[in-house]
C-alpha cells in the first residue's frame, strides 16, 4: 500500500541519513586546500559515494550519474581556491553536483528519475560499486516513477531534505535560493506525492474491484 511506503521509506532514510553526509578529516581537507593532489585523490575517495548517489537520484541512469560525478569533482578542484572554509565542504560539494545535475537535465528537457524518499539509505556506506547499489526493486521503481514528476529544482531540494538531512538554510546555500524558496519547494513537492500517492491508490482499488467481479472465462 503506497502511503506505508512513503511512511517506511522516510523513516529508513532517516535512520540512515548520517551516513550519507561524511565528515571529512581536518587535515586532508587542509592539504587538498594547499594543491596536495594525493590529499585531494583521498576527498574524492571519501565523497565519491555520496556525490554519485546524488547523480544517480537527480538524473535516473548510473553512466550519466558516474560521468556527473566526475565532472563534479574536476569542477571541485577547480575551484578549490575560491572554497569559502567557513562553509560544509560537503554543502559545497553536493552543490556543484545538484547545480550541475540541473543543468543537464534542463539541456535534455526529459523528465528524468530522482529519488528523495528510496530506501537505500545503506548506500553509500555498504556497497563495494556505485553500479551494484541500484539493482532497484519494483517497490524502489515506482517510487522513481513518483518522484519523476517532480522539475529538476524541487528533486533536488526534497533529496538534499530527506537523503541528505540538509536543513532549510543548508538547502539555501546548496541550491542559492531564499530560505522561503526552499520552503514552498518542499511543500509543493510533499503535496504533489501525496496527490500522485491518493490517485495511484485509487487505480489501484478500481482494478483490483475490476478483477474481483470479472466473470471467470470457460
Amino acid at each position: 500500500m503506497q502511503p506505508s511506503v512513503f511512511s517506511s521509506v522516510y523513516i529508513d532514510v532517516k535512520e540512515t541519513q548520517e551516513k550519507s553526509v561524511i565528515n571529512l578529516e581536518a587535515e586532508k581537507l587542509t592539504l587538498a586546500l594547499q594543491g596536495d593532489e594525493q590529499a585531494f585523490s583521498e576527498v574524492v575517495e571519501t565523497f565519491q559515494n555520496p556525490v554519485f548517489n546524488l547523480c544517480y537520484r537527480m538524473l535516473g541512469n548510473a553512466q550519466e550519474a558516474e560521468d556527473a560525478a566526475q565532472e563534479t569533482f574536476w569542477r571541485a578542484y577547480q575551484a578549490l581556491n575560491r572554497y569559502d572554509t567557513s562553509r560544509s565542504f560537503a554543502t559545497w560539494l553536493l552543490s556543484i553536483a545538484a547545480h550541475y545535475c540541473i543543468d543537464q537535465q534542463r539541456k535534455r528537457q526529459l523528465p528524468s528519475f530522482s529519488m528523495e524518499l528510496i530506501p537505500d539509505g545503506n548506500l553509500a556506506a555498504s556497497i563495494d560499486t556505485p553500479e551494484r547499489a541500484f539493482n532497484l526493486s519494483e517497490e524502489e521503481k515506482q517510487l522513481h516513477d513518483m518522484l519523476d514528476e517532480l522539475n529538476p529544482e524541487d528533486k533536488a531540494a526534497i533529496v538534499l531534505r530527506y537523503w541528505y538531512d540538509f536543513s532549510e538554510k543548508e538547502i539555501s546555500q546548496t541550491l542559492k535560493i531564499s530560505i522561503s524558496a526552499v520552503k514552498s519547494r518542499l511543500h509543493r513537492s510533499r503535496k504533489k506525492l501525496a496527490q500522485i500517492i491518493s490517485d495511484n491508490e485509487q487505480s489501484h482499488s478500481y482494478q483490483q474491484r475490476r478483477k474481483k467481479n470479472e466473470s471467470p472465462a470457460f
